[in-house]
């Protein structure tokens, strides 16, 4: 088994300089652990356990429908996607096959057609809004907010089009990733 070291920039690696690059500069670079918003770097720091379970409750069966059903491709926390003037890194997005990239060494250029965020305790209202209407406007097609501390979902379709989901609903690919389906409760597990 190889384990790879990976390192997180500190602030204090970070050039002075970088918080001026533009979008193309920073879609270019190869620097991680970063969501370029609105001309600036904001720094992505780790998640807790409870993220992490609840994101793989969710990425695990997801990946393993759209894969079987060649639908196109899961990603996970890392990877960013360009979603209009900003970098983006979604918990969890979803590509479909006809809008993969054909250079997949870098940040996406396209935003996905599904992007998951999980909420954090240092996570505000405003941020995680801000984040679902810039996925929207860019052109991804279904956001789902993963909400812990009530174990709820929200889905948005559109700005107007807002549905919660509780405990005892089933949250649904819809048009998107066609025929996936999980239980709410399975994300809390």
């Amino acid at each position: 088994m190889v384990v790879q070291e990976v390192h997180q920039v500190s602030s204090e690696e970070i050039p002075s300089e970088i918080p001026q690059m533009t979008l193309e500069e920073f879609l270019e670079s190869d620097l991680e652990g970063y969501e370029y918003i609105k001309g600036e770097l904001v720094p992505t720091p780790p998640t807790s356990l409870e993220h992490g379970d609840i994101s793989i409750n969710l990425i695990s069966p997801l990946h393993l429908y759209v894969r079987e059903n060649q639908l196109g491709r899961v990603y996970m926390s890392e990877t960013g996607f360009r979603v209009g003037e900003r970098v983006l890194i979604p918990d969890i997005a979803f590509v479909s096959s006809d809008r993969l990239p054909d250079d997949r060494s870098k940040a996406s250029p396209v935003p996905p057609d599904l992007a998951v965020e999980v909420i954090s305790p240092t996570d505000t209202l405003l941020k995680v809004e801000e984040k679902v209407f810039a996925y929207l406007e860019a052109g991804t097609q279904l956001v789902w907010v993963i909400k812990p501390r009530s174990k709820t979902v929200n889905v948005y379709r559109s700005e107007t089009d807002i549905t919660l989901l509780t405990r005892n609903d089933t949250l649904s690919g819809e048009e998107v990733i066609q025929g996936f389906s999980c239980q709410v409760a399975e994300l809390f597990e």
